[in-house]
């Protein structure tokens, strides 16, 4: 369902349709008119020039966020791969390792029949 919610930057209301609830939008509002609001008391430039500044800032917070999170899933990728190989390489060892228990076994049998010949 989508929330019909107004929010006013800079003296100006803006009625958007969001899926999100409207206290977050009234937050984003709040922020967005904040970080306009430093660039015109700092900068002395125009509340336009001041949303295209944030809007600019903000795109770039947004790709570097994704690049990292590129980033992130290629790390886990990566462990999940070499999670995965271990495993296969522990299956590999344990096998192994029955094997040679058998094989000791097997030969242990084997040194008690020859004692037990010898001593017959």
């Amino acid at each position: 369902m989508l929330n019909k919610v107004k929010v006013v930057i800079c003296g100006k209301d803006y009625v958007m349709q969001t899926a999100e609830a409207p206290n977050y939008v009234y937050g984003l509002a709040r922020k967005l008119e904040g970080k306009i609001n430093d660039m015109t008391d700092n900068l002395g430039v125009s509340q336009y020039s001041a949303a295209i500044m944030v809007a600019l800032s903000t795109m770039d917070d947004l790709s570097k966020a994704n690049a990292r999170l590129d980033q992130i899933c290629d790390q886990s990728k990566e462990y999940v791969d070499d999670a995965g190989r271990a495993r296969i390489e522990r299956d590999a060892a344990l096998k192994e390792v029955e094997m040679l228990k058998s094989k000791v076994a097997q030969l242990e049998n084997t040194l008690k029949l020859k004692k037990l010949k010898d001593t017959i």
